[in-house]
Formats: C-alpha cells, sequence, structure tokens
C-alpha cells in the first residue's frame, strides 16, 4: 500500500509539473499576442500615418527609394505607377485596415514576441547552451527586420513599378484594388523578414550537428536553383524584382556557410585542447611552459 501510495505522489509531481509547464506558456502566449493587440491598437489608430505615409509610400514620387535613385543619374531614375485604389467589396476598406493593424503590429511587436519565446525555452538549457545562445533576441530581431526593411525599400518599388506600368493593350487599365495591393506589399516584406533569418537557421542546425560547410558547398548550385524558384513564385513574374530578391539571399546562404565553417572551428579547437591537456607542475597547477 505504501509503494502504491508512492507511486501516485510521483504521479501527481509530474502530472503538476507539466501543468505548471502549460500554464506558464499560457502567461508568455498570452503576454505575446497583448504586445502584438497593443501595437495593432497603436497602428489602428494613425490611420492616416499608416496609409497615407507607410502603405501607399511607394506610390508616392518623394519615395527614399525614387529619390536615391535619382541622384544616381537619369537612367537609374524611377517614378512610381500613376494607379488608382478600388474597392470592390462592400467594407472592404475596414477589412484591410485591420488587417494591416495586425501585420504591422506584428511587425512592431517582434522584438517582444521573441523575447517571450526566448524566456520560455531558456529555463531548459543547459548553462553552456544559453552561453550559446545569448543574444539570440537581438540577431534574430535585426535580421528580421533587415529583412522587411529590404522588402519595403527594395523589392516593393520595383515590383510596383513594373506592376503598375505593365498593359497588355490599350483597352486596358490599371485599378488594382486596395486589398490586393496590401497583399502585395505584404508578400514584399513578411517573408523576406522570415527568409533573412537563413544564418541564423544555419547556426543552430551546425551547432547541432545536423548540417555541416561541406554539406553546404556541395549542394549550393541546387541552392541556388531553389532560391531562384522561389523568388519566381513569391515575387511578379518580373526578372529585375527576382534578382533584386534572389541576390540577398545568395549572400545570406553564403554567410551561413561561414557561419557553420566557424562553428566547425571551434569544435575543433575544443576538441584539440581536450585531447591534449596542458601538463601539471608539481603543485598540481597546470603548467604554462612550452
Amino acid at each position: 500500500m505504501a509503494l502504491f501510495s508512492g507511486r501516485n505522489n510521483s504521479q501527481e509531481e509530474q502530472e503538476m509539473g507539466f501543468l505548471d509547464h502549460l500554464e506558464a506558456l499560457r502567461w508568455h502566449i498570452l503576454r505575446a499576442a497583448l504586445s502584438i493587440l497593443v501595437c495593432g491598437i497603436v497602428v489602428f489608430s494613425a490611420k492616416d500615418f499608416t496609409f497615407n505615409t507607410l502603405i501607399f509610400g511607394p506610390l508616392h514620387n518623394d519615395f527614399i527609394t525614387y529619390r536615391l535613385l535619382c541622384k544616381l543619374g537619369e537612367a537609374a531614375c524611377m517614378t512610381p505607377p500613376d494607379i488608382t485604389l478600388t474597392t470592390r467589396e462592400f467594407g472592404e476598406q475596414f477589412f484591410v485596415h485591420f488587417q494591416v493593424a495586425f501585420w504591422l503590429g506584428l511587425i512592431m511587436s517582434f522584438p517582444l514576441v521573441i523575447w517571450e519565446i526566448w524566456k520560455f525555452v531558456k529555463p531548459g538549457l543547459y548553462e553552456n547552451e544559453r552561453q550559446v545562445t545569448r543574444g539570440i533576441v537581438f540577431v534574430c530581431t535585426f535580421l528580421f527586420l533587415s529583412g522587411v526593411s529590404f522588402g519595403y525599400f527594395v523589392i516593393a518599388p520595383f515590383a510596383i513599378n513594373w506592376l503598375g506600368n505593365y498593359s497588355v493593350g490599350t483597352a486596358t487599365v490599371n485599378a488594382p484594388t486596395l486589398a490586393s495591393y496590401v497583399n502585395y506589399m505584404t508578400m514584399f516584406t513578411i517573408p523576406t523578414g522570415i527568409v533573412f533569418e537563413l544564418p541564423l537557421g544555419a547556426y543552430f542546425l551546425g551547432k547541432i550537428g545536423i548540417i555541416s560547410s561541406a554539406f553546404l558547398k556541395t549542394y549550393r548550385r541546387h541552392a541556388i536553383v531553389i532560391i531562384f524558384i522561389i523568388a519566381a513564385i513569391v515575387t511578379p513574374p518580373d526578372v529585375i524584382t527576382q534578382i533584386l530578391i534572389s541576390i540577398p539571399v545568395l549572400l545570406l546562404y553564403e554567410v551561413s556557410i561561414m557561419v557553420v565553417k566557424s562553428i566547425e572551428r571551434k569544435n575543433l579547437k575544443e576538441m584539440a585542447e581536450y585531447d591534449n591537456p596542458l601538463p601539471i607542475n608539481k603543485t598540481g597547477s597546470e603548467s604554462t611552459d612550452a
């Protein structure tokens, strides 16, 4: 009977531990969702700035990308297409406003969301693993925001210019819907931010030994083909836009190779130090003499 009671207590402790784990996860999710909600409300309230300055920015002649290109010379100068956004459905503007508030709220609160994820994962890591992942919130946020900025300031203007000026005949006129325009802007920014996390993913995969620098070098040609195929899928059928998104991804792939290579060098150095420890002198301390 005592043994049976002991097993029940052990099972109860394990169950309570699991429930406590779920409770902690619930609070992390709630705080992350609350940060997105607060940022989304701020974005939703600043309607004029959100749409006229941010969302419709690539449609204005004074957009920073167009001004910088025109400073490079007349050949590089580019102006946005003269298009009029329309709405086809009742309430479309409200629902698009809500959609934009959510995505921009997610972008604004991204550091806090990553921080909550890190706080949940951190207690389950060993001390050396915590040392390895130090600064992960900053790096992850920096890469994501860099990708979103690249998509907004580089990919979006070129893609909008090409799509807005493309025509199959004089009987047609470009009058895209507001929802279509916002969906394209979302496609140019959010996925690009995720793709820019490639070096970070390669770091962790290399750290646990799933991939190696030799593996990445061997399949570099396959990766190039896959990158161009993905760029063709997520971007308009414009060669320039596909190249614009492919080039930084290829550079990130090369950076990933260097990151994994540095991990391998560090591992070899640690193994060499383990196999060849410093000699012990008579006092019992490690000798530093050659």
